[in-house]
Formats: structure tokens, C-alpha cells, sequence
């Protein structure tokens, strides 16, 4: 891999339950990840995330392996999704990782690409928009971080429980990301390239926008594979899937 490739990657989800992706991406980070220049995580790096100061052993392992792999002079971005939208400098300090913007324009060589975890982009599902709205506002996360740890990890597996309801009875169409949508952020920002995650339908889709040619990618899960875009500086990009050895 040359060094003028970094990696995307999104909706791993790491959670004690689920070892073997947790498993993977430790490997994910000695390998592939160590060859980049950098790596971009798009949302949901793990299944739940109730506060920086939480000391659970899983996401503790997951922290200290970023922390290594930035430690080695690699730099990791992330980008905030709706299983861990309470990252915060106590992040940053654990892993090394810098925290980004969501939606953010970012540069590599030649190319602008649009990034974002995705749900932003989920606007016909009004109930999960009007939840994210209030999640995201400061004064709710202050209260919330105010509480005590075993109580917000209760409420967090109430609210994964309440989300696993909401996508089974809600149409996918309504879930998926809104057309309009995708075309205002490429008119906004002026990018022809968009990466995101949070639909968990892995693919390339070619876009017109107003009569130029755009390109949407959108990374899978890491449930049961892993999934990683390489973008190299010089325009070129290829979309993978990881097989779990």
C-alpha cells in the first residue's frame, strides 16, 4: 500500500458481545491501517459509548490500540455517529484520535470529499431526526453525563433496544438516505466525491448533479466482515471487503 493512501471505515460497532470484529480491527490496525497514511472512522466505532470517563474493559482495549497505532505517528480521525455522539476531549486524550466535524470537507491530494457518518443525510425518517436533534444538543448530553455510569448504561441499552424497534417497523426506504439530501451537500460544498456510513449498505453510486457527473460511497458494517475504502492521493479509490478469517 503507498503511502499516500488513507482508509475509511464506519459502523463497526465493537462490543464485548461481538469479539471477532473486535478482533479484527485490533489486526485491522497492525496491518492495513499501519501501511496508510492515516484512517478515518466514520461513526459507530462501537456498539455504545455512555461517556468518556466509562472504564469498560472492551471499548479500554479498543482505546489503548488507537492510542498505539497514533502513538506510532499514524493520524486517526473520527467522526461522531448516533451509538457514540458523546465522544469528547476524554476521547482524544485516550486514543490520540482528532475529532471532526459532522458532515466535514476533506482533502487528500487532488480530491474534496464530503464526509459524514450519513444519518444527517436520513431526513424522511422525522422520528430518529427529532431524536438526534435533542441528543445532540449540549444541555441534554450534560444531564445525561451527570448521571451516574450504571444508569446511563442502562438507559443506553434501552435506547439500542428502542432503535432495533424503530428499523424493524419502519420502512427501509424511509431510513435510507433522502436524494435531496445528497444533492444539497454536493451543491453546498462543491465536492463531486461523498463517503458515508450509518445505512449499512455497502456500495458505489453514481450521482447527477445538475449535470455533472458525483460519486456516493457508502461503507458497510464490520457485524460480520470488515468493509474499508482506500482513497489515494492521486484520485484513485477502491471500496473492500474484509473477510473475518
Amino acid at each position: 500500500m503507498s503511502d499516500d493512501t488513507y482508509l475509511f471505515v464506519s459502523d463497526l460497532h465493537l462490543d464485548a458481545r461481538l469479539p471477532a470484529a473486535v478482533a479484527q480491527f485490533m489486526s485491522f490496525l497492525k496491518g492495513p491501517a499501519s501501511e496508510a497514511a492515516g484512517l478515518y472512522i466514520l461513526g459507530d466505532l462501537f456498539e455504545a459509548w455512555v461517556g468518556d470517563d466509562d472504564p469498560e474493559p472492551c471499548r479500554n482495549q479498543v482505546c489503548e490500540a488507537l492510542r498505539d497505532y497514533t502513538s506510532s505517528g499514524k493520524p486517526c480521525f473520527v467522526v461522531r455517529g448516533n451509538r457514540d455522539f458523546l465522544f469528547g476531549a476524554g476521547f482524544e486524550a485516550r486514543t490520540g484520535c482528532q475529532l471532526l466535524p459532522d458532515p466535514v470537507r476533506v482533502t487528500i491530494g487532488a480530491l474534496q470529499l464530503f464526509v459524514s457518518h450519513g444519518d444527517v443525510l436520513c431526513t424522511d425518517d422525522h422520528a430518529y431526526q427529532e431524536l438526534r436533534s435533542v441528543v445532540r444538543q449540549s444541555a441534554w448530553q450534560r444531564h445525561f453525563m451527570a448521571l451516574p455510569l450504571d444508569t446511563r448504561r442502562a438507559l443506553a441499552d434501552a435506547a439500542r433496544s428502542g432503535s432495533k424497534a424503530h428499523t424493524g417497523r419502519t420502512q427501509y426506504s424511509v431510513m435510507d438516505v433522502n436524494t435531496a439530501a445528497v444533492l444539497a451537500a454536493f451543491r453546498a460544498t462543491g465536492t463531486r466525491l461523498m463517503v458515508h456510513g450509518h445505512t449499512h449498505r455497502p456500495g458505489v453510486h453514481s450521482v447527477d448533479v445538475d449535470g455533472q457527473s458525483a460519486t456516493r460511497i457508502v461503507l458497510g458494517d464490520w457485524y460480520e466482515q470488515g468493509s474499508c475504502l482506500h482513497v489515494q492521493a492521486n484520485g484513485h479509490y477502491e471500496l473492500l471487503t474484509l473477510p473475518r478469517g
